[in-house]
């Protein structure tokens, strides 16, 4: 996908709720001499800016590996049209916050999101997770709620409203 991007002159934001995974994914980065910036709670509030203005201004990198954790509030990240979640997070909301960083006001470009799964494993039921949790608050915020909410237990909209059963 990197290959593909790059040769397309589109900038692209690579986001893991791992920074170990980051880690080993700028090695094969680096071993192609892609110019790739960091984004993640170990750096300073100094670092992380820079690596914004960076990467926003500089057209030479176009790579920008992000936390998901750290890259989930705040930033505006429109250089980027493609977004690769390498790793799925069991909110689909945080996940969703992350994904927006390229879709704030100022996007000239179509963003492609791109998600990397492997099948049957963990990743799968994360996903299975989401749809639920996702379907869950469509339903509770529908303004057909009523017919909708019958479908759901007495313990999914306890927690739902946050009342302990």
């Amino acid at each position: 996908l990197l290959e593909k991007f790059l040769q397309d002159g589109q900038k692209t934001i690579i986001f893991s709720q791992f920074v170990s995974l980051l880690d080993l994914l700028q090695v094969p980065i680096d071993e192609k001499e892609w110019k790739c910036l960091r984004y993640d709670g170990s750096m300073s509030a100094d670092a992380r800016n820079a690596a914004i203005v960076k990467f926003t201004e500089n057209p030479h990198y176009n790579i920008m590996l992000i936390s998901l954790k750290a890259g989930n509030a705040g930033l505006n990240l429109v250089a980027a049209s493609r977004v690769i979640i390498l790793d799925p997070f069991w909110n689909p909301f945080i996940e969703m916050q992350a994904v927006d960083r390229a879709y704030r006001i100022g996007q000239q470009r179509p963003v492609e999101v791109h998600r990397i799964l492997i099948e049957k494993t963990v990743e799968d039921r994360i996903i299975e997770l989401q749809e639920r949790k996702r379907k869950m608050v469509e339903s509770a915020l529908d303004e057909g709620a009523s017919k909708s909410l019958g479908r759901l237990d007495v313990q999914q909209l306890a927690f739902l409203f946050g009342v302990n059963t």
